[in-house]
């Protein structure tokens, strides 16, 4: 039974008739504590780390080896049934969402380290082993992986690939796009794939660039091969302070301009700087209006010289408090607060959506400083965390889900900001993917004709299109009546943008 023409009233016979259809013919591939359609089995799988939005799957399939994967693909392909690949569910835009009439193929029984190999700095794992994981197995050889998001004890290396997640020390050793050589695991048609090679490159076009990131909408990962770097031999972080957002978006800035690259560059604004310094007292200043954490890597010497030009450049743009972090203790507890940023917004808000885009370094002043207004506007309170030496943006609109008009609220705050980030010269994305959050944001950016060339690179995959279907590409449809919705509205932010 194909699914795709399905409405979403499809009747309750309807959709019980398809899930007993797709267990049956699952059941021929997988054993029975591998497959789940009972209503309390499936929440928890209703939704990712984004729980503003949330949908049971008709089935959720919990397959343990490559051939059980394939035989998911190949039969749901079959059916016309959509496929929703998950991990650990720590994405935050709403990428792992089920589908009401789809399977969930959760990779979680892929957690085996495959091989770690030290002469070629080099580590093959499954798709569903932890980031910081890689890192523990590499450690004994003075080896790690470098990227680092906040969420690195849970999230699951499948899912960085799937988003291109990034971490406080992408600005000098990359996002997950430069530090992955290869990707292994299958189409929809369930036929084993492989993008990228051992070596430093390989023959063809760079299919490995365009699947990583691709939002789990081009195949399923199953193996992913990680370079590995050497641990540096020092490392140090400077905490400074700013009684203006301004001060602190130039000292950025200028932290760059002098030609040095930190191994970390964060900011918090004042309301994360208290959240976060109630949860795990890291020893912020409360009163700075902007906390900046700048550190620096390599042999002691480098180290040295790099705090102290760094330090020059915040006092000269009036950094009013300035530590440097005298061990490796201190160095932790300074990152401890920014690590814990989400989870510190989860103790003083019943929800918060966190938005993820872009834009020019200089503008990171401009930006907070309207994100301001907007909280005056739309009546919520919105709390700031940056990866400042990229210009990719967090900010986490506080709100209740409970209460429908704080969720509407809430949208078009998050709308608002990623509208702004365009109008500034940057992006709608960063290291979060688009999923639904930031579907309509897309119409923004890109026109029909760009839309329509990055569904034509999904067809090529997956000529069905039943890889996470419904998001990351907005329909033409989707996108004007998203242009009517804003016009009811009265909300227009940026009547210069482009409205497709």
């Amino acid at each position: 039974m194909n699914v795709s023409a399905h409405a979403p009233e499809t009747h309750a016979l309807q959709k019980t008739e398809l899930q007993a259809q797709v267990v049956r013919a699952l059941s021929a591939h997988l054993p029975t504590d591998a497959l789940l359609w009972n209503r309390e089995d499936t929440t928890p799988y209703e939704c990712d780390g984004l729980t503003a939005y949330r949908q049971r799957p008709l089935v959720v399939a919990l397959p343990e080896t490559e051939a059980q994967v394939a035989a998911v693909l190949r039969t749901c392909h079959a059916m016309g049934v959509p496929v929703v690949a998950r991990g650990a569910g720590t994405g935050l835009s709403g990428g792992a969402m089920p589908h009401a009439m789809g399977v969930t193929l959760s990779l979680a029984r892929f957690n085996q380290i495959v091989q770690i190999d030290p002469r070629s700095r080099t580590a093959t794992v499954q798709c569903g082993v932890r980031n910081l994981a890689i890192s523990e197995a590499a450690s004994p050889h003075g080896l790690y992986y470098a990227p680092d998001p906040s969420s690195q004890i849970a999230c699951t290396i499948g899912g960085n690939v799937a988003e291109n997640s990034g971490g406080v020390h992408c600005l000098k050793y990359g996002l997950t796009l430069h530090n992955v050589l290869k990707v292994r695991g299958f189409t929809i048609e369930g036929e084993p794939i492989e993008f990228g090679a051992d070596a430093l490159d390989n023959a063809g076009y760079d299919l490995l660039s365009m699947v990583i990131g691709s939002e789990g909408m081009l195949a399923i990962t199953t193996e992913v091969t990680v370079r590995l770097i050497p641990k540096p031999l020092l490392a140090r972080c400077i905490m400074a302070s700013f009684d203006d957002v301004r001060k602190a978006g130039d000292a950025v800035a200028a932290v760059i301009a002098a030609g040095i690259i930190p191994a970390g560059l964060e900011m918090m604004d004042k309301p994360m700087t208290a959240a976060v310094e109630d949860f795990v007292h890291a020893g912020y200043d409360l009163n700075a209006e902007a906390i900046l954490l700048c550190e620096s890597d390599g042999t002691p010497e480098e180290v040295e010289e790099e705090i102290g030009r760094m330090s020059e450049v915040l006092r000269h743009h009036g950094a009013t408090a300035i530590a440097v972090s005298q061990n490796e203790a201190e160095r932790l507890r300074f990152w401890s607060g920014r690590k814990n940023a989400f989870p510190a917004s989860g103790r003083i808000s019943p929800d918060y959506m966190c938005m993820d885009s872009t834009i020019p370094r200089k503008r990171l002043a401009d930006i907070l400083l309207a994100i301001q207004e907007m909280e005056k506007k739309y009546q919520l309170r919105c709390a700031n965390v940056f990866h400042a030496g990229d210009g990719n943006l967090h900010p986490l609109i506080l709100f209740d889900a409970n209460d429908p008009d704080q969720l509407r609220r809430c949208e078009l705050f998050g709308a608002d900001i990623l509208e702004t980030s365009v109008a500034m010269g940057g992006t709608v994305t960063g290291e979060h993917g688009v999923g639904v959050e930031k579907l309509n944001s897309m119409c923004v950016q890109f026109s029909p004709e760009e839309n329509a060339q990055m569904f034509g690179i999904k067809r090529a995959f997956d000529t069905k299109e039943l890889l996470n279907p419904g998001k990351v590409i907005p329909t033409l449809q989707r996108c004007a009546e998203y242009g009517k919705m804003l016009v009811r509205g009265g909300r227009l932010a940026h009547p210069e943008l482009p409205r497709f």
